[in-house]
Formats: structure tokens, sequence, C-alpha cells
């Protein structure tokens, strides 16, 4: 029995995407099959977790993916289980059947190496049942030998499997076609964005503006309260919650708006001490809880009030600050806690002591369970990031360096010479980033920046936010004298 041809599409093509089509397509199949991989190759990135290991993926993960024109929403999903609803397993289940129903069209896998399984035919009958559209794809056909397991698949009632391997990108042009149904207006979307293009401003124009969203990372030790906390900040249970530590694995991206702001929520694994870090799978979660602080613009890093500021969340806390992004501290399950006061003034002692680069880090108190002080705490985010994006003009800048020095002058040199603070200037925000032009810029002691870096802070409302200092020498030679 031949298979039949199919048109040829040059998925490799990176054309202008169509994101006006709104398609949602969920990824879905027992575990293993390969729903991360194919999600990995359908957005162009390895962004969910892959490993040999089942049961890997937990959360739904969204991306923007492109085959050629046809551009739509993918959703990556945990692995069907026939598991009690109590259960992680059950838990993971039912946010795999919410992704089918909201989405648009499901794409089923199967492994055609492993054949049809018992799991695979009670997910069929699921999906049977289901409103939502199914496309059957048996994966893993790069190799000979599959003809088999590939027949196989028409016994799950869900018609004709595409042959696709995702691994090595072979039949995408396959996976365009039949999604290309539920986009007839693909050629007019096409245009209107042509126009929408030729009119839109430059990237770099829109990078402070206020109609881009916040990217916003969560981040803590595991079972502080992340997932709950964006649940709660979402009205909805979007992310895997639990007793058991460790649920969330990868960083999920969700779209939100609070007060007319849009944000990038990140929600992210927990980090243990790195010496306890065994599993192969743990340190790719860590990994990626690490990439979301380097792309995050605002960390929030979540404590557990009944057990904060262990050795291991100061040095998540240096870590942030280390790359430059505005941190807030959250301290969660507030409404547990007994002697408040006492516990506050200790964590702020901490703080003051093991943060002493960036002074008053913004600290809040709320709980994610109760919903108490959580809008306080977005109203904090949106604050710091205003001040991570803070931009001085160069003549207050400058007046205010002429006072500075006026006031307590530049020690003298190794040599016994003065040193010359001749003109600084702002070269970048986010965060705020000053360059002093100064004689003998080396032998300027740490002590007399960090007076400068306090006094920018002082002046200029910079207080928790990272500032960076660079100095340098003028390029006039005779200024050295």
């Amino acid at each position: 029995m031949a298979r039949s041809p199919r048109k040829k599409t040059d998925h490799r093509a990176r054309k202008r995407s169509v994101n006006d089509t709104g398609l949602t397509v969920a990824i879905v199949g027992r575990p293993n099959v390969g729903k991360s991989t194919l999600f990995n190759r359908l957005i162009g990135r390895r962004s969910a977790l892959v490993h040999d290991r089942p049961g890997v993926t937990r959360d739904r993960r969204e991306g923007a993916a492109q085959i050629g024109d046809l551009a739509f929403t993918a959703v990556d999903t945990a692995g069907f289980e026939d598991a009690e609803a109590d259960t992680l397993e059950g838990r993971m289940r039912k946010q795999t059947e919410k992704a089918v129903a909201d989405a648009d069209v499901a794409l089923f896998l199967v492994d055609a190496r492993a054949g049809i399984t018992t799991l695979d035919e009670q997910f069929a009958d699921l999906l049977r049942r289901s409103r939502t559209p199914v496309v059957l794809v048996a994966n893993k056909c790069e190799g000979k030998g599959q003809d088999e397991a590939f027949y196989d698949a028409y016994r799950l009632g869900l018609g004709d499997a595409l042959a696709v391997s995702a691994e090595h990108g072979q039949g995408l042009d396959a996976i365009y076609d039949a999604l290309r149904p539920y986009v007839p207006d693909l050629e007019a979307a096409s245009d209107d964005e042509d126009d929408a293009a030729e009119s839109a401003p430059s990237p770099e124009e829109n990078f402070d503006d206020p109609e881009r969203p916040i990217q916003l990372a969560i981040i803590g030790r595991p079972n502080t309260g992340k997932s709950t906390l964006v649940n709660r900040l979402l009205g909805e249970d979007r992310v895997l919650t639990g007793p058991e530590p460790g649920v969330t694995r990868d960083a999920i991206h969700i779209d939100w708006t609070f007060n007319g702001r849009r944000i990038r929520l990140v929600d992210t694994a927990g980090v243990r001490r790195k010496a306890r870090i065994t599993d192969a799978v743990e340190k790719l979660s860590v990994s990626e809880t690490f990439n979301a602080v380097r792309l995050a613009e605002v960390v929030v890093l979540v404590l557990d009030a009944e057990s904060p500021l262990d050795k291991q969340e100061l040095t998540l806390a240096r870590h942030v600050v280390d790359e430059g992004r505005a941190l807030v501290v959250a301290v969660n399950k507030w409404d547990l806690v007994k002697d408040k006061n006492k516990t506050l003034i200790e964590i702020q002692e901490r703080l003051a002591e093991s943060l002493a680069q960036v002074r008053g880090v913004p600290l809040i108190t709320f709980s994610a369970k109760t919903g108490q002080r959580v809008d306080t705490m977005m109203e904090t985010v949106l604050k710091i990031h205003r001040v991570w994006n803070t931009h001085v003009a160069t003549n207050a800048l400058n007046r205010w360096l002429s006072a500075m020095t006026q006031a307590h002058p530049p020690p003298l040199s190794a040599h016994k010479q003065r040193i010359k603070l001749r003109f600084i200037s702002q070269v970048k925000t986010r965060p705020p980033s000053f360059v002093i032009f100064s004689t003998r810029a080396v032998d300027l002691p740490e002590a007399y920046t960090r007076y400068l870096t306090n006094g920018l802070r002082d002046s200029f409302g910079l207080d928790g936010v990272p500032i960076r200092i660079t100095l340098r020498k003028p390029k006039n030679p005779f200024d050295d004298e």
C-alpha cells in the first residue's frame, strides 16, 4: 500500500509570519513520543526540555511556531497517562485535556518505532470524543523498517497518519498541508501584514514602548509557592502545583496583562544548592531558570516566610543583581508567620548585609494562597521597572558630579597625585549605566566609587536597581597631568 504523495513545501524558508491567523495547535500524546522535540522544531529553537526519560514535560508550554508562510501558536503538553486525578500524573493529564479543549487543532503523536500501545488507544478514544479536530502524526519515521508500525496507526480510527521525523525535520510539509485548511484566510492575512509592516516602526524604536511586554521571571527554591503565585496572578490553574518538590521543570512563558500593562510571566523551576543537583533533568531545569533570569527585565525572588533567606536564596539574589536585572524580594506564606515584626527585621538586615551593592531592594510580604498583597507586589514590579529604565540628562549629571567632588574630593593616587573627575554621562538604561572620564582612573579607590553610586541613588531616585559605573581616561593625553 503506497502512501499518497503530498505537495512539497519548503518549510525551511523562514518567511514573515502570519500571526493574525490566531491558530492554536496542541501537540499531544503519551510520554516519550517526541512531542517536545517537535515543539522545538516548529518554533525554531530548543525551548522545551528534551530528555530520553519519559514524563519530562509537565506543564503546558506555548511558542510562536512557523512552517513556511503558516504561523501559529504551538502548545507542548505533558505525556498522557492513565492515573488518579489527585496524583501528579493526574494533574498533568488535566492540563493536557485543557490544552486540547482550548486548541483549534490537536497533533496526536505516536511512536512509529514502538507501534501502537494501550495508552495510545486510550488517548485516541478520548480525542475522538473531543470537539477539537485531530491530526494523527507517526513520529520517528526517519529510518527504514518502520512500515509495519506506521500502518498500525490506522487502527486508532483517526484517519491517515503523517510520517514525520521531528528530530531530523522530515515531514513538516505534510503537517503544513494538514493545518492549512484551518487557516483559509492565509493569503488575505499575509496581505494585511505586508501593509502593516510597511508602516510599523523598527524594533529599536519600540524598545522602551509601554506596549512592549515586561519580561518578568519568578524564581526561588523548590516549594516556595512560585507556581501558586503565577496561578493567583492569572486567576486560573495555568501551571501545575502540588506538595511534591520540583513539580515545575520547564520555564513556562505566559502572556498576561496587569492594570493595562502587558506582562510576560515566566514560571521557573526551583533552584537548590549546586552540590545537591545530581539528576540530569534537574540540571537542565536549573539551566532554564538561569536563562530566564538572563532574559528577564524584572525578577521576583520568592521566599518561604517560614524559612526565609538561606544561603542559596542570597546566591540567587546576587546572581540577579550581577546580571543587571531589577530585583523584587517577595516573602510568601506571610499569613502563617506569628511574629511578623521580628521576621521582617531579620530579612531586611540580611538583605542589607548581603546585597550592599544594591541598596533599597523592594521587599514585599504576601500570600499566594489567599491573594493578600499580591497586587501590591505587582505594583512594586511596575515601579522598579520604571526605575530600571531611568535616564538622567547629562547636564544634571555633571552638576551633580561637581557638587559631589566639592563635598568630598577624590583622594590622591598611589603616586600622591590628584585624581580629577572630568565628565559623566549615562550611556544606557536597563540597568542605569554611567561613564566617568577621569585622570588616573585605575587609581580611584573602590570606596569612592561606592560613594558616587550611593550619591546617584540619593539624587536621582535609583534605589533598588543595579548601577554600573565605568571609569575612562580622557581622550586628551594632556588631561593626565
